[in-house]
């Protein structure tokens, strides 16, 4: 379905012959019952008692100065976390009421959504910089989220909330986040452009705009542009998903963005009786299956770019999917109901855990043999999907210009025993830093975090020239294997004339192996070449073989003694975003002496 062909005319029409808006039961109605009866009364009391704890607990405060902190330090944590919590006591006290609190927790959830909008900005410190003039609000993810959140607050509650307070949710969601996306053509994430492409960020904003006017905006033809606008911007969000439904965003992103755009389907389709149906063009079936094609092991998925290893996804996306697109798997990747919110950073999918729960399985997904994306050249080779301690290979080409880019082609992954041994380390510390052009000397976003190449010294460089070109792709029962062309992914001073990677899943071999394959070749004089092996485990160098890890849980490095040497390089305490920071260790092998030209063979087998 092209979504540019829809205009404000053809979506007025839709609109004026709709049946009432209705995508969730509201406050006190009786079909309430059935949601109630599909989480059960554990679920509902432990929601209970947290909310009135939270009814009690001092809110948490976002003083200017607070907010001013990420201008002067680069550090985002001290706003957003506080935020974060004032959101998810929002959240809960919201949906306590909702589900059955017969006031206990309204006046406290009225309290709450006050504060929330007489926060100067809802956008994030790192997106606005500086407070915002009143008629210049910033529109970015956290605004919009904040729109979608109050409207459907809103309309959870209806009457049970205050007159006053319905108005101003109202009016301060038109201010400041559905007048700014109408009437204002200055937001980067609204269209693809010569110098910037889309990414998550179209999907989270349209969704929490679109969504929000779906909630509160009564002239059908205002609605009728807003939702055109909409469209025609998720038109550039879908083309960013290679033909497979790959996103070279990785899992993490797939979660907040795409499942965005499924908040949102779900309603428009309510809004317009199903006429509008984000979810029936097929590509949007492929997408939907991404976490399905990119988990190595259970609990372990690929961790490309600034994604990480073990996400958490939304259940309620997840349900919703699987039962809309038919795609059971996503119900058993290993996510669980826990009906809390601290997960999340939008009401959104608080709201639909409860509201489409996710049933309960002992089916654990691992994924098939193989996976392949071609147009981004991700391949994912696993030894036997139905052993989850078996052997996994993940591996990427591509450029260096992605979303969330990270200077990493032929960056891969070995899995062993259920655990990461041979990683590539996902996002490092969100910091002003990290998005500015500083970003590639932080260890996670450069080459030098990641299992690939440094040649005469260099790192590969940053941009979309430098990439990598596929050379062979293959899948069968005996192996797995992907070649690449890697040599444009280093600047011009690193002098080569070729350098070829070949990475391959051997199942012929017991118990598995992965066989990795560099062949380089300098234009002029000898130079140096190393390749390298990034671990978060203990490592053990010996003569003509590396162990990393431990039995049942690592792997085993076999080179050739005579022609290489191998030296450890540790970095400690390395930051990374929502999670522990982490120990890495780059396992570097240099050729004893310089050459034009030359090999390294490595095997990697599951350590015994």
């Amino acid at each position: 379905m092209d979504l540019r062909r829809w205009n404000v005319k053809h979506v007025r029409l839709v609109l004026e012959g709709a049946p009432a808006f209705a995508p969730f039961p509201r406050h006190s109605l009786p079909d309430l019952a059935a949601i109630r009866a599909q989480v059960g009364n554990e679920g509902i009391d432990q929601l209970r008692a947290a909310a009135r704890a939270d009814v009690v607990a001092p809110m948490p405060a976002l003083p200017a100065e607070l907010y001013l902190d990420f201008a002067r330090t680069g550090r985002r944590e001290g706003y957003e976390d506080a935020q974060r919590r004032r959101r998810n006591m929002l959240y809960r006290l919201v949906l306590a009421e909702w589900l059955g609190g017969e006031g206990e927790f309204r006046a406290a959830a009225e309290n709450l959504l006050w504060a929330r909008l007489e926060e100067t900005n809802w956008a994030w410190p790192a997106h606005a910089r500086t407070l915002d003039f009143p008629d210049r609000p910033t529109l970015d993810l956290a605004a919009a989220m904040t729109a979608l959140d109050l409207a459907e607050a809103n309309y959870l509650l209806g009457e049970a909330l205050s007159p006053q307070l319905r108005a101003r949710i109202r009016s301060e969601v038109e201010r400041r986040a559905i007048a700014p996306f109408l009437e204002r053509n200055d937001h980067w994430w609204l269209h693809t452009t010569p110098q910037k492409q889309v990414n998550n960020w179209t999907a989270v904003c349209v969704a929490g705009v679109v969504g929000a006017a779906c909630y509160l905006e009564a002239d059908l033809d205002r609605l009728a542009a807003i939702i055109t606008r909409g469209l025609h911007s998720l038109a550039d969000y879908l083309e960013t998903f290679d033909s497979q439904g790959g996103s070279t965003e990785g899992p993490d992103y797939w979660s907040y963005g795409f499942g965005n755009y499924v908040v949102l389907a779900h309603l428009l389709q309510a809004r317009t009786g199903g006429q509008i149906n984000l979810l029936a063009d097929p590509l949007v079936r492929e997408i939907a299956q991404f976490p399905v094609r990119t988990v190595l092991t259970q609990g372990v998925w690929a961790s490309f770019s600034d994604s990480d290893s073990n996400p958490t996804f939304p259940p309620g996306l997840l349900s919703h999917l699987a039962e809309r697109l038919d795609v059971p798997a996503l119900t058993e990747l290993g996510m669980r109901n826990d009906f809390a919110v601290e997960h999340f950073n939008q009401f959104a999918w608080p709201l639909r855990q409860f509201a489409w729960p996710l049933p309960e399985t002992n089916l654990a997904f691992g994924g098939t043999a193989h996976d392949w994306f071609a147009d981004m050249a991700w391949m994912i080779a696993r030894l036997d999907p139905a052993d989850s301690q078996s052997l996994r290979l993940a591996v990427k080409g591509g450029h260096n210009d992605e979303m969330h880019n990270q200077n990493d082609i032929g960056s891969f992954m070995v899995v062993s025993g259920g655990k990461v041994v041979l990683t590539d380390p996902g996002r490092g510390r969100y910091s002003k830093a990290y998005f500015g052009p500083e970003r590639y000397d932080n260890l996670m976003a450069s080459s030098r975090g990641h299992s690939v190449p440094v040649v005469n010294g260099h790192e590969q460089a940053e941009g979309r020239h430098h990439g990598a070109r596929v050379l062979h792709h293959s899948h069968s029962a005996a192996s797995d294997r992907l070649e690449l062309d890697m040599a444009a992914a280093y600047p011009a001073a690193a002098g080569l004339t070729s350098l070829r990677r070949s990475l391959s899943l051997d199942r012929a071999a017991e118990n598995g192996r992965v066989l990795l394959e560099d062949s380089f070749a300098f234009a002029g004089d000898d130079g140096q070449f190393q390749s390298v092996l990034v671990t978060p485990m203990a490592v053990s160098a010996g003569e003509g073989r590396v162990a990393i890890g431990e039995a049942g849980g690592g792997v085993s490095v076999d080179y050739d003694a005579r022609d290489f040497e191998v030296c450890l390089d540790r970095h400690e305490r390395v930051e990374k975003q929502y999670q522990p920071a982490i120990d890495l260790i780059r396992v570097v092998f240099t050729p004893r002496q310089r050459s034009r030209e030359g090999r390294l063979a490595l095997t990697i087998s599951p350590l015994a």
